[in-house]
């Protein structure tokens, strides 16, 4: 039986460079992967479907997320630099690996998200790379840096250092879990979390259901829902909702 469920929204935006990948390698480890591709155009999707498929095979392949995503980050910065910056597409990126008998290692570029999901407790995995981080919400500016802009990303030729200097963060962060019981995995865009996080929704509720296929589906629409409402209440004239992707999956130690 499948074990895990996608599932898109365009919103209100007709574009949609949002992609999804799984992969299992021979040994079993498997790879989760998510990709919010940066733009609208035919080209940033074709480059994002193949992008997360590409690591998808490299992290499930080296059983680990951070050597996957580190390993496909700088073959896109090669290329860059080989080609020119021009057109080259861009995306946050999230991986999630899954090895038999071993820990859950967790890598990610932008801000793509993953959660944990046990005994009722949600559990954000990744930390975002965005402005609102760099200047996170004080007195003297409530809402803190422009959440919408990234810091990191897939497409990007910057390193590590170059990164931690201009944003206090790495290009890459990973992260590793223990699985200790049965549990649910969300990755996430941006378009996808966000709705739900400013309306205080429960993400636990809102995903502890079956079958996965329509929880993912429920998740997305309710999101795009969420993000239409709110932007109506703010200006009727400006209705907007950011297409929404989620990967979901069920964990077992």
């Amino acid at each position: 039986m499948r074990t895990y469920a996608t599932a898109q929204h365009t919103g209100t935006d007709p574009g949609q460079c949002d992609a999804t990948a799984v992969h299992t390698a021979p040994s079993g480890a498997r790879a989760y992967v998510l990709l919010d591709g940066i733009g609208r155009s035919s080209n940033v999707r074709e480059w994002t479907i193949t992008a997360a498929r590409r690591l998808a095979r490299a992290a499930s392949r080296r059983a680990d997320a951070e050597a996957g995503l580190r390993h496909i980050y700088n073959g896109y910065a090669q290329e860059r630099f080989e080609y020119g910056s021009a057109g080259m597409p861009k995306a946050a990126a999230v991986v999630v690996v899954t090895v038999p008998g071993g820990d859950t290692t967790v890598a990610w570029c932008g801000d793509a998200r993953a959660y944990l999901m046990t005994r009722g407790i949600t559990r954000r995995l990744t930390q975002d790379h965005n402005k609102r981080r760099v200047y996170p919400p004080c007195q003297l500016y409530p809402y803190g840096g422009n959440r919408n802009c990234i810091t990191s990303c897939l497409g990007s030729t910057a390193t590590d250092d170059v990164v931690r200097s201009m944003h206090n963060h790495p290009a890459i962060e990973t992260a590793r879990v223990t699985l200790d019981g049965p549990c649910r995995l969300l990755l996430a865009s941006d378009g996808a979390y966000e709705p739900h996080e400013d309306a205080h929704h429960d993400l636990y509720a809102e995903l502890d259901d079956d079958p996965l296929s329509q929880v993912a589906r429920e998740f997305v629409d309710l999101a795009v829902e969420t993000a239409i409402k709110t932007s109506r209440a703010v200006d009727p004239n400006q209705v907007y909702a950011d297409n929404a992707s989620v990967l979901v999956a069920d964990l077992r130690p």
